[in-house]
């Protein structure tokens, strides 16, 4: 016997005791691992072992820019959407939609429940119409999208993949199907690898998805957190979408994760932004000693004095006894209004409960020595009503 026919031999019997441990082929729902090992037209392919290859459209890997993902030699993980039964492919990807060819390709496409493309042409009630494969299908409204959408018109011409999940054939085939269905287990697969990220001080990239007065939410991935207006900045925030807009990219970081007893949303996750920021009383020391005159706006007033903002996240307090030198005083809105544009010395700073004192007497000293004809409103005290004598006085000479 030859080496030649040595080796077979020893091939075959490998092949016989192992025939019934052959790894079985991945079925629809599968997360795989694989490898990239070409990229072709609108498709990569991906070697996913055991002589199993799969495809995924390029669209699937790009991201908001339309950058591409991936590269030749890339490993890869992702989930099996659906088989090519002419090829033997798997279909790869949560969003992958094939091209059905015909009513007997979509009766196929309901059985296996994978997606299939289609164009949406027009709004009906209640939903929208849509074209597969040359046969119209339905859309309810509430299947098109995971959160309420109140303008259908705005998918109409729109290419999306959907899932059949009625088929009705007979002298017309009558298909009503789901986009909902396919962007929930999208989301749920998004989900489970976005909390296998979740801990305490981790930093993790999301989207806005809603804007509220106390707030906004994020989407990390399948999974929503909430960032509340004073975590949006250091700086004075009136509403987050003076800074936000949805669908804003952002980077944020877990504040605290709180469980639930609600399935559909396992966790409460509070999120920071300003914590990516630098806090700006770091340096405060140094960029306001102690004697300096600085410059600040009025940004709120209090009975006891008033605020001023100093630079973004930074506020420093004019005590009422601070606020004139010699002029006696009952209100702060006597002198000032929210928005002046002041100019303060500083008197002390307190990093620990970070707080800064300031004065207006200073700059209200000098404001007089080089221009005595301020002095109007803001050193000749506002007209009285005198005392209770004149008042009586002038009461007995209307009455003669």
């Amino acid at each position: 016997m030859t080496t030649q026919e040595d080796f077979s031999a020893l091939l075959r019997e490998f092949e016989k005791e192992h025939a019934g441990t052959a790894t079985p082929a991945p079925a629809i729902g599968d997360k795989v691992r694989g490898r990239v090992i070409s990229i072709q037209g609108d498709y990569a392919f991906v070697d996913l072992g055991a002589k199993t290859e799969g495809a995924v459209e390029i669209a699937e890997l790009t991201d908001a820019d339309g950058n591409l993902s991936v590269a030749i030699g890339d490993p890869i993980e992702i989930i099996v959407s659906g088989k090519d039964e002419d090829s033997g492919t798997l279909l790869l990807g949560a969003r992958h939609a094939r091209r059905a060819h015909g009513s007997e390709g979509l009766r196929q496409a309901y059985e296996q429940q994978t997606p299939v493309e289609g164009r949406v042409s027009g709004v009906l009630k209640g939903g929208v119409e849509v074209e597969i494969s040359g046969e119209r299908a339905f859309c309810p409204a509430s299947q098109i999208d995971i959160q309420y959408v109140e303008d259908l018109q705005s998918y109409v011409g729109e290419k999306l993949a959907f899932r059949i999940t009625k088929f009705e054939s007979g002298r017309s085939t009558n298909l009503v199907v789901s986009r909902r269905a396919l962007l929930e287990e999208e989301r749920q697969t998004l989900a489970a690898d976005t909390r296998n990220q979740l801990a305490v001080g981790a930093v993790l990239s999301g989207r806005v998805s809603s804007i509220r007065d106390f707030g906004a939410f994020i989407d990390l991935g399948g999974v929503e957190g909430m960032v509340h207006i004073s975590e949006l900045s250091f700086g004075r925030v009136e509403h987050p979408q003076d800074i936000l807009a949805v669908g804003q990219a952002v980077e944020v970081s877990v504040l605290r994760i709180e469980k639930t007893d609600n399935p559909k949303q396992p966790e409460k996750i509070a999120l920071s932004i300003r914590a990516l920021e630098k806090d700006p009383w770091r340096d405060v020391l140094n960029d306001y000693p102690v004697g300096t005159s600085v410059p600040g706006k009025v940004v709120r007033i209090q009975a006891f004095g008033a605020f001023v903002e100093l630079a973004p996240g930074v506020d420093g307090l004019v005590h009422i006894s601070e606020m004139s030198d010699g002029r006696r005083i009952n209100h702060p809105q006597e002198l000032l209004s929210v928005g002046d544009r002041v100019q303060a010395t500083v008197l002390n700073v307190d990093t620990e409960k970070r707080r800064i004192s300031l004065s207006l007497k200073d700059a209200r000293k000098q404001e007089m020595s080089t221009n005595p004809d301020i002095t109007p409103e803001l050193t000749k005290p506002k007209q009285s009503f005198g005392t209770l004598g004149d008042l009586l006085k002038a009461s007995m000479k209307k009455q003669k």
